[in-house]
């Protein structure tokens, strides 16, 4: 994200989880959708694969999040919404 400066803090944060969605979409058959931003709670809805798998909040802790908070440390969670 080297042009960071020209994008806000929320078209960056859709954008990596749009990179995420490639990702998991292409690997794992899953998706997952930004929803919104609060300035510390990011909110995203996971669809395909992922409605009713078990691994769902292995996959939104642990990558979502996890590759979330890499790039945005001062934000607090990552939650799943309906």
């Amino acid at each position: 994200m080297s042009e960071a400066g020209s994008y806000s803090e929320i078209e960056q944060l859709r954008g990596l989880i749009e990179q995420l969605n490639s990702y998991i979409t292409t690997y794992h058959g899953g998706e997952v959708e930004f929803v919104s931003f609060d300035g510390k709670v990011v909110k995203v809805r996971l669809g395909g694969a992922c409605i009713g798998c078990p691994l769902s909040p292995v996959t939104l802790k642990g990558w979502v999040e996890g590759t979330v908070r890499q790039f945005f440390p001062e934000i607090e969670k990552v939650e799943a919404v309906n």
